[in-house]
């Protein structure tokens, strides 16, 4: 049933950022596109953030930022997060538990996406 589309796009915030500490922050906007037949609403999401010495740190819980969206056919959800991670390099990826109108559960996976700080990947 998945006709969702997740776009993300991650930012280095270097205002939050505490390099001397080993403490980078990050930004991620993401876009949740519904190009399906049914309404959708997001339930649940799951994260497996990885950093730069292969930690693995797993997020799991209801809704994001303090929602449960309920999106549309044709209609987009966005929100902003942020993560720390104590590497200049990581990567984030999980998925978001989903319901459809006919109270069908489903996963819509979030590739894998780079944190960077800037100049740190070539």
């Amino acid at each position: 049933m998945s006709h969702i589309d997740v776009v993300v796009t991650p930012s280095y915030l270097p205002e939050r950022s505490d390099p001397a500490k080993s403490q980078y922050a990050f930004a991620y906007h993401i876009s949740i596109e519904n190009h399906g037949d049914d309404t959708a609403q997001l339930l649940n999401r799951r994260w497996v953030i990885t950093d730069g010495n292969a930690h693995v740190k797993e997020v799991e819980g209801p809704g994001v930022v303090g929602e449960q969206p309920i999106i549309s056919p044709g209609e987009t959800y966005q929100y902003t997060s942020g993560v720390t991670l104590d590497t200049k390099v990581g990567t984030m990826e999980g998925s978001y538990q989903m319901i459809s109108e006919s109270d069908e559960l489903f996963d819509v996976p979030i590739p894998a996406f780079l944190l960077s700080v800037p100049g740190a990947v070539h």
